[in-house]
């Protein structure tokens, strides 16, 4: 029997904390004094009609924009309805089950890619050059493959495609390559619609999407304190069409933010309160998950750091925040400032995404970035899904109970025995003892015999591995093709705006 002291405390997890409920609430209630007295620039009509209609108070209006102030009861109310709960599944396997569920609340964990980088890595010759369509299937085929990946960002951007429509063939291609949930991205409201569409293609109709939506939109408002009339567009639709939203500001501490880590946390949760107001007053219930990519500049190079100390900082900072808020939670980890797939990517992926983990991030994206998100990895990638199997096994703690302690067996072996050939190591040591066939733990002859490889060689092994394993199509040829008509039907609307494009190139 299971004997227990009075007031036992089980710790189940390691936890991390970064900011102390009343430091949350300082910097809550520093967001709602910016919200209110400083305000925040709106550059679309209808959103800032929206607001004042909602009780905002609507100044400076000019041809293109207007500055709105919303009092801290719009926030209050708006908080009453938001959802603390964000639910996005996959579209269907060849099986016609859809089995991955992203389902956000406070400390649940997910981890997916980045998106829309112009370069990556060549899989093969490891040599950087532009990204096409067949890089976002390829990667998106990866991360199906690998099972810490829990959601996908394209990874790369189809410069093969046409420029204003680039995003309806990103996400056809992550279509062919992943039946995970899908974070987008859109050029414009109508990238959007296109996107919906193709996504009640695959989905089989309107009201499957209702049941449950397989991606959400990244929109991102300017900081500082801006807010496009692209995202306000978006951000209507998204909430009129119930697909989930990650508003998400990107403050860089020293350029387009203040200096002060507590000063950037205070703008990026301005502008994430504003989205937040917004969208309630838009309908309420829509689905927003907020957090974003916050860093400080390096003022040596001027770059928007991917790797810094400052990053996981405040990533780990506005995780304590959305708890606090219980609103789910979007930050940055699994990426880097290196420039190639080396021990800096490896060192910086490892520890953003160990503080993410540690500090109870929910949906957490970047695995796969480098140079300053410019660029995509697939080794990278690879390594971070390793990194993230060796965090859950931190993460699942040491259960301390009757069984655990195994005080039975060590009677049973006693002094001078060993634990081999015991029925408790064989029921154990799979599940409390992790092991990756990536990390090596060789003796050094065992090491030298199986070929000498160092951690890149047998990372590249397996990128290249997955790359070229059969796998079952996830398009049959009638549904590629109608996804394939809206893409098309897109290239014509927009042939105009290519051909004067090119006559500046």
């Amino acid at each position: 029997m299971q004997v227990r002291k009075t007031n036992y405390t089980v710790n189940a997890t390691p936890t991390l904390q970064v900011l102390t409920e009343a430091e949350v609430e300082a910097i809550y209630y520093a967001a709602l004094r910016v919200l209110e007295e400083t305000g925040v620039r709106v550059y679309d009509q209808e959103g800032w009609d929206l607001a004042h209609a909602g009780g905002a108070v609507v100044e400076d209006i000019q041809d293109d924009s207007a500055l709105v102030k919303m009092p801290s009861w719009m926030v209050d109310r708006a908080r009453t309805t938001l959802p603390e709960r964000v639910r996005v599944l996959g579209p269907a396997g060849p099986d016609g089950k859809r089995k991955y569920l992203m389902d956000l609340f406070k400390d649940q964990m997910y981890y997916g890619c980045g998106s829309d980088t112009p370069f990556t890595l060549d899989p093969y010759s490891q040599q950087r050059r532009r990204a096409v369509y067949n890089d976002v299937k390829n990667m998106a085929k990866m991360a199906e493959a690998l099972p810490n990946v829990d959601f996908f960002m394209s990874l790369g951007i189809t410069q093969d495609t046409a420029v204003g429509t680039y995003d309806r063939w990103q996400y056809l291609a992550m279509l062919e390559g992943t039946t995970k949930p899908i974070n987008i991205t859109a050029v414009d409201i109508e990238g959007v619609k296109d996107q919906l569409e193709m996504a009640y293609i695959r989905l089989g109709g309107k009201e499957e999407w209702r049941k449950s939506p397989c991606f959400s939109l990244y929109i991102e408002p300017v900081s500082p304190l801006s807010h496009s009339q692209e995202v306000i567009q978006k951000l209507l639709f998204s909430a009129d069409n119930y697909i989930p939203m990650v508003y998400t500001p990107c403050p860089l501490a020293g350029a387009t933010a203040p200096a002060t880590l507590a000063g950037t946390a205070v703008q990026a949760l301005t502008e994430s309160l504003f989205g937040i107001v917004l969208s309630q007053l838009r309908r309420p219930g829509a689905e927003l998950i907020i957090g974003g990519l916050m860093s400080a500049m390096d003022m040596q190079t001027a770059v928007y750091c991917y790797g810094s100390a400052e990053m996981a900082l405040l990533s780990a900072a506005y995780t304590d925040i959305t708890k606090w808020l219980r609103v789910p939670e979007y930050e940055t980890a699994g990426c880097s400032d290196a420039k190639c797939f080396d021990e800096q990517a490896c060192m910086e992926a490892a520890m953003n995404i160990s503080v993410a983990g540690l500090i109870g991030g929910n949906m957490i994206h970047d695995i796969g970035y480098i140079e300053q998100g410019l660029c995509s990895s697939p080794h990278m990638l690879v390594a971070s899904d390793e990194i993230i199997s060796r965090l859950k096994r931190i993460m699942r703690g040491i259960p301390v109970t009757d069984d655990t302690k195994a005080l039975d067996v060590l009677n049973e072996v006693g002094p001078g025995g060993h634990f081999l050939a015991h029925d408790h190591t064989y029921t154990r040591f799979k599940t409390d003892i992790w092991r990756s066939s990536l990390t090596d733990r060789q003796v050094y002859s065992d090491w030298v015999a199986s070929g000498s490889k160092s951690y890149q060689e047998r990372v590249h092994e397996r990128v290249i591995e997955i790359l070229e394993a059969e796998t079952e199509p996830l398009l049959d040829v009638q549904m590629f093709e109608e996804l394939r008509r809206i893409c098309e039907l897109a290239d014509v609307r927009h042939k105009d705006e290519e051909l004067e494009m090119s006559m500046f190139v």
